[in-house]
């Protein structure tokens, strides 16, 4: 093979290649950026589920200290007959 020949062949490649590096890298990017969103969504999800089971726990311990006041009460009335 000549180096015209040679040369002709590496000219052919060039664009295919630099058209798939390109296509990678732009793939990449937006597969990073959806990770991104996607991280966000969880964490935002996470802050929610935990503001809610903060919630939850409240409401318990509420009406779990509202059956202690009212077992306290009846305790004393069966301790006064």
């Amino acid at each position: 093979m000549t180096d015209t020949q040679i040369l002709t062949i590496i000219l052919a490649l060039v664009p295919s290649t630099v058209v798939a590096l390109v296509g990678i890298l732009v793939n990449n990017s937006r597969l990073t950026d959806l990770s991104n969103r996607m991280d966000q969504r969880f964490s935002d999800m996470d802050r929610k589920m935990d503001h809610r089971f903060e919630d939850l726990k409240e409401l318990w311990r509420s009406e779990l200290h509202r059956v202690e006041e009212i077992l306290d009460a009846r305790l004393k009335h069966i301790e006064e007959r």
